[in-house]
């Protein structure tokens, strides 16, 4: 483009924000933010958790209305009021839970709700033909024909990503794209992310992983409590500096513990099988042992098992066979529920906290005490005592750098990692024996992950037995000091921590079977 003179003009952003400004009720979740991403390029957007970040992109693909600030695509100010208005302007949304109807075929995904008419079949037709284009044109390739609940998560994203792609999307949002990838599995999807940048496209990354960030993207804005507070070319950056941005101070980036001295069984499991409400094996044959003073990281992608795993240790779930033992009695057998499981000094940190973990509706006082309501220090005779409870809470906020630091606040008012920062202190507090942990650090913020990170290792160098699972690969091979790799249900191979890479738990995440598993 050239003005009046002759000379160049820059190009105007692909997507810009000016002055975004947004309160839900106290809260300041946006203040005044401005941003900008470039035409053809990949533009990272991190934070720690509560900063303001997915209030942003939900602002610009029109889940909220900003109080005040304006929105431009290529220089052009657009209204955008819904997702509707967001497709309109060529923006696409990929969210970290995919939004596919998973009994429809890839093909009927894509064209939900832009079909094209009453009789299907023709735009069906067309569909099929431009989708086959889209796959090659950006290496998105998938089975149109396959259901989507039978495709492996990484297809299911590219289903999301054609889905948008479809719509005519020239700006692109993903929300922690990788958090339900194996590794192999997450560079393709940044294979992709190039190829679609450098076919004019423009990405908007939003995740919290500043490996990801450095990898990926050409430029990165960093928020902090709700405000821009740095904005940089990636290539002279650093991860240490876009966390101490993120945080306010140094950050510890690398988990710091000594040797493991594991010491007697604390618990045992033989055989264990779960299934689920149709009858179908979740959990198959699965058997190891957790000892005191040693964390056992449980690796796997989302939804092979783990989840139903660690729901059948709290007592959650009843496995159809197999012994779980706890000082000496087979829970299993004896049918021990959760509560007489805590009793026993076994503590669970659920995989969904808003599912399992919390009651939004209920305060973040009487949160602080699920489970454990009838201790005698909450107590006074038929009634709570409420100042106990309320101070409990002060001091569980306070140890945990809970964001606002409010007792009597909603808890469905807190952000997500405040959220888990709660439900983390409640069930550490207790002093088990036992911890069963799924996803410790998910929608956490940097700072908290540092914490939290380094008050496992101190429970482990206490003495107690420590059971996590999660989907980030780096958080087992910085926390765990034996890995278990579980696949459709089954645990595929076990690795000692010196011995364990990326690369291969990701094979193994993929069904390849490890040493000692046939």
């Amino acid at each position: 483009m050239l003005d009046e003179g002759g000379a160049a003009v820059p190009a105007p952003p692909a997507l810009e924000l000016r002055n975004i400004d947004k309160r839900f009720g106290a809260v300041h979740a946006n203040r005044a933010v401005s941003f900008a991403a470039a035409r053809g390029s990949i533009h990272g957007l991190i934070g720690e958790n509560g900063a303001g970040k997915s209030t942003l992109m939900n602002i610009v693909y029109g889940f909220h209305r900003a109080d005040d600030g304006e929105i431009l695509v290529d220089g052009r100010r657009v209204d955008i009021g819904s997702p509707q208005d967001a497709i309109a302007a060529g923006i696409g949304m990929v969210h970290q839970h995919f939004m596919l109807v998973e009994n429809f075929t890839v093909l009927e995904n894509v064209v939900l709700g832009v079909e094209g008419g009453a009789l299907l079949r023709g735009g069906l037709d067309r569909a099929r033909g431009e989708l086959e284009k889209l796959a090659r044109d950006y290496g998105l390739e998938v089975p149109l024909d396959t259901v989507v609940a039978e495709l492996p998560v990484g297809l299911q994203q590219r289903v999301e990503i054609l889905k948008a792609l479809y719509r005519r999307a020239e700006i692109l949002i993903l929300d922690e794209p990788t958090a339900v990838l194996t590794p192999q599995e997450a560079e393709q999807l940044f294979r992709m992310l190039r190829l679609l940048r450098d076919q004019g496209k423009t990405v908007v990354l939003v995740t919290h992983k500043l490996r990801e960030i450095m990898a990926v993207t050409d430029r990165v804005t960093v928020m902090r409590q709700g405000a821009v507070v740095g904005e940089v070319a990636t290539g002279t950056t650093s991860p240490r500096e876009l966390a101490e941005k993120m945080v306010g101070r140094a950050v510890l980036l690398r988990v710091e513990k000594g040797p493991a001295r594991p010491g007697e069984t604390l618990l045992s499991v033989r055989d264990l099988e779960v299934r689920d409400r149709f009858d179908v094996a979740r959990v198959r044959g699965v058997s190891f042992e957790l000892r005191a003073g040693e964390i056992v990281g449980v690796a796997g992608v989302s939804g092979n098992g783990q989840s139903e795993l660690l729901e059948a240790l709290a007592g959650i779930r009843m496995p159809s066979r197999g012994g779980i033992i706890l000082g000496g009695r087979d829970l299993v057998r004896e049918q021990l529920d959760p509560r007489r499981r805590r009793a026993l000094g076994l503590a669970h940190v659920p995989e969904d906290r808003l599912r399992m973990g919390v009651v939004t509706g209920f305060s973040a006082e009487d949160n602080t005490i699920l489970g454990y309501h009838d201790r005698a220090a909450y107590n006074r005779g038929l009634l709570l005592n409420r100042p106990a409870i309320h101070a409990e809470c002060e001091r569980e906020m306070a140890a945990h750098d809970v964001r606002p630091a409010l007792p009597g606040l909603r808890i469905a008012a807190f952000s997500g990692g405040n959220q888990q920062k709660l439900v983390l202190a409640r069930e550490i507090d207790v002093d088990p024996r036992v911890l069963l942990i799924g996803q410790p650090t998910r929608g956490v913020d940097i700072g908290a992950i540092e914490f939290i990170h380094k008050k496992l290792i101190a429970l482990r160098d206490a003495g107690k037995a420590l059971l996590i699972v999660s989907v980030e690969l780096e958080e087992i091979l910085g926390l765990a000091d034996r890995i278990l790799v579980m696949n459709a249900g089954e645990i595929v191979g076990e690795v000692a921590r010196a011995d364990a890479t990326e690369e291969k738990l990701g094979l193994m995440m993929a069904g390849v079977k490890g040493e000692g598993h046939a």
